[in-house]
């Protein structure tokens, strides 16, 4: 079970032991993470779960579709370096030392 590093909008940060085979979203959702709305319910459409991910501590993500990629681009918070949408995020032990700020919805 990987350990995850969650940044809320308000700026306070916990760390989490999370479920590997999960979504990001859903993960982030059942530990009561009531900001990622997650609207589409993870069809990779609206953009409500969108995050940032730092991966400084090389943890290897698989790249963005072109949907994903296409959705994130349109966001206010859209950033090049770290934006990602969690529904599109399946976590896995290979996760463990993630961190997740979660971007505020447009």
């Amino acid at each position: 079970m990987p350990n995850i590093i969650i940044t809320d909008i308000e700026g306070q940060e916990r760390t989490e032991k999370v479920e590997s085979g999960l979504s990001l979203m859903e993960t982030l959702r059942d530990l009561g993470f009531e900001e990622i709305l997650a609207m589409c319910g993870g069809c990779c459409s609206c953009a409500t779960c969108h995050v940032y991910l730092d991966d400084s501590n090389c943890i290897t993500l698989d790249p963005m579709e072109e949907d994903e990629e296409m959705i994130v681009e349109m966001t206010d918070n859209y950033n090049a370096e770290s934006s990602r949408l969690s529904c599109q995020i399946e976590l896995t032990d290979q996760h463990d030392g993630l961190q997740v700020t979660i971007v505020e919805t447009d």
